[in-house]
């Protein structure tokens, strides 16, 4: 059922007459860095999974080309880290279908995972023992093998199955627009823009104090990024809150009150102290401050919003959660600006009912 890959003309011969839809899935460990850390790389090909092994040396050229061709339907279930794990081994996808957003436009529910949904449509009952596996250690135990062919050699028949119901439900265009938008926001290197936006403890902050913010915390994104550390081991959001609020004095203090974050070494707390002592630039002033929770008077226009998006999803059968986010309709009474998550389709199922119900 599964064939061990670890040769660059193994992995060519594997995928050399591949068929125009093949299934897909990585396992990864993300432990103690930004990246996710490749460990392995299912390929279906033809009722057979490949498995391959990036820690070996591997040349993914083969795999990328096909996995690039818009010829072929790469099928995955639940993809977002996957495709990002995928580019860390220079490997991109052109035209993905992702069970797990298929399920939900079928009407089978949000989220659904993979081992209830290979049993609720095909009626295999997989294993599930391996999932927090050490996925990197050498050799891996006939568990694990099984477990990671198992996570591919069914996705052809899923994706069968899906496909037909979508067909017959009318929303093969809504989704293969969203699956196209998973791989956009997987190809993206940049970080978030606006990284303060999530840190409403801030948001009776003065605009300079929230820029400020913004700025370390755009720091924080980039630098770990660059040393290949997680977020929080260069600094947590308690110490970037602090810091901001109270911006130390000399470089003395900044190590003292920074004790115990372990990715923060001299070079990155030298950079760290320029970006909270540097005056701010005049066009660093220029953004959307962060929204103070919402009055009692929003959260009735919310509720009422929330309401609206309930009805448009019963009236489509689809989850509400697939149509819009609470926070999307938090961030459209704030700013009055359409939500970009809720571009393409969302645009015409809920733009007017949502802009009625704005107060004037």
């Amino acid at each position: 059922m599964s064939d061990w890959i670890d040769r660059t003309e193994t992995l060519a011969r594997l995928i050399e007459d591949a068929p125009t839809t093949l299934g897909l899935d990585t396992e990864f460990m993300r432990i103690a860095t930004f990246l996710p850390k490749l460990a392995l790389v299912q390929v279906e090909v033809d009722g057979r999974a490949g498995l391959v092994d990036p820690t070996a040396d591997v040349d993914p050229a083969p795999l990328a080309a096909v996995l690039a061709d818009p010829a072929r339907t790469i099928v995955m279930h639940s993809a977002s880290e996957d495709l990002e794990a995928l580019a860390t081994w220079r490997c991109t996808l052109a035209r993905l279908f992702d069970t797990q957003i298929a399920a939900a436009f079928a009407g089978l529910g949000a989220g659904l995972g993979y081992q209830k949904l290979v049993v609720e449509l095909l009626g295999v009952d997989l294993p599930k023992a391996e999932t927090r596996s050490d996925w990197l250690r050498r050799p891996l135990t006939p568990q694990q093998i099984d477990y990671a062919a198992q996570d591919v050699v069914h996705l052809p028949a899923l994706h069968e199955e899906l496909s037909a119901r979508l067909e017959r439900r009318g929303f093969l265009a809504w989704f293969a627009e969203d699956c196209a938008r998973l791989i956009d926001r997987a190809g993206s290197r940049e970080g978030d823009p606006e990284p303060q936006q999530s840190m409403r403890g801030a948001a009776d902050w003065s605009l300079p104090a929230q820029a400020l913010l913004r700025r370390v915390l755009r720091w924080r994104d980039r630098t770990a990024r660059a040393i290949d550390r997680p977020r929080p081991w260069l600094l947590d959001d308690a110490h970037a809150l602090d810091l901001c609020a109270r911006p130390p004095g000399d470089a003395d203090e900044l190590a003292r009150r920074t004790q115990g974050l372990r990715a923060l070494r001299s070079a990155q707390r030298i950079e760290l102290l320029d970006e909270l002592r540097r005056p701010l630039a005049e066009d660093e002033l220029q953004f959307a401050p962060i929204p103070p929770p919402p009055s009692p008077r929003e959260k009735t226009v919310i509720a009422a919003m929330k309401d609206a998006v309930t009805a448009r999803a019963r009236e489509l059968d689809l989850p509400e959660g697939l149509l819009c986010a609470r926070r999307h309709l938090e961030s459209l009474l704030a700013t009055r600006r359409w939500p970009a998550a809720l571009e393409g389709w969302r645009r015409g199922v809920l733009h007017d009912t949502l802009m009625a119900r704005l107060p004037g």
